[in-house]
């Protein structure tokens, strides 16, 4: 039997009373609902809390431990309630949010729209961007973005993990041996998503193993829908984000590489949510957060 708040605030309440009447008094039910509630607890614990005579009632020395942790337990709903209330009576207004493009219109969007749906008085201005806004100056609310070290005096949170897979089009593969490592990488033409000219290698981890291979090719982007294009073109084969080509590997136009080997990109591999101090603050950017944390976590 699961233990109810009903259930912890009767055994508070005649702890404190050493009478079920006086107990029954202050919930404000009946002297049998309050021995109902006491039964279920000392059932569901599988011990006695009270030792009862036909005079007085006292606790047991069962009783007399569990009283302080259901005190405890009670102080810590009743917070959790609170901070609900909280949350629940400011979630109005607007939300300016900035997110890295590509993940913004394939993740990001469908995500707000269950947010949306959810709560009728918020309103979201989204804007891609694959550079860095100024939170203060563009007067963001909350920027998604693709870090591990958000600026300083910032307030982060951690919202959604990106993997990285290498992938490459089944007509390509039909005309090449299959690279069975990352050193064989360096016979096929590489495709990237990166914004340097100089990034020419791809590095790998598996388990404390970590190698760095060779990666060239006659395609490179700046934006990693345009590399997986090219990727499903059978051009050769690309580095992406996984958000970014799982329905192309899901029908089978891609296909996953190297599976035993975990690419290490500059990119981070998580999603944070970061805002100022006081734009933290606002329970419409909580929920949103915590919303996000809880369907992309």
């Amino acid at each position: 039997m699961a233990i109810s708040t009903d259930m912890l605030e009767a055994f508070v309440k005649v702890a404190e009373h050493l009478s079920v009447s006086a107990a029954a008094t202050d919930l404000g039910i009946s002297k049998g609902g309050v021995s109902k509630r006491i039964a279920q607890l000392e059932q569901a614990v599988r011990t006695t809390l009270f030792s009862r005579s036909t005079r007085k009632i006292a606790l047991t020395p069962a009783g007399e431990i569990y009283l302080d942790f259901a005190r405890t337990a009670l102080v810590a709903i009743g917070s959790a309630d609170e901070r609900l209330r909280t949350l629940r009576s400011d979630l109005t207004g607007q939300i300016r949010l900035t997110a890295p493009f590509s993940w913004g219109q394939r993740v990001l969007a469908r995500v707000i729209a269950e947010f949306l749906l959810a709560h009728p008085s918020i309103e979201i201005e989204l804007f891609l961007e694959d550079r860095l806004l100024d939170v203060a100056y563009e007067r963001i609310d909350i920027a998604l973005r693709a870090t591990s070290s958000p600026a300083h005096g910032l307030v982060s949170v951690p919202v959604a993990r990106v993997d990285w897979v290498v992938v490459a089009a089944p007509s390509y593969l039909a005309q090449v041996e299959t690279p069975q490592e990352p050193a064989d990488l360096v016979r096929h033409p590489c495709m990237s998503y990166w914004r340097e000219s100089s990034d020419n290698s791809w590095q790998f981890a598996a388990g404390e193993q970590t190698v760095t291979t060779r990666a060239h090719g006659r395609f490179r982007a700046n934006n990693p829908e345009s590399v997986l294009d090219a990727a499903v073109a059978g051009l050769g084969i690309a580095l992406l984000p996984l958000y970014v080509c799982e329905a192309d590997l899901a029908a089978g136009r891609l296909a996953k590489l190297l599976p035993a080997w975990v690419p290490v990109t500059k990119f981070s591999a998580q999603i944070i949510a970061v805002a100022t101090p006081d734009r933290m603050r606002f329970s419409r950017n909580q929920a949103f957060i915590e919303f996000l944390r809880a369907h992309l976590s």
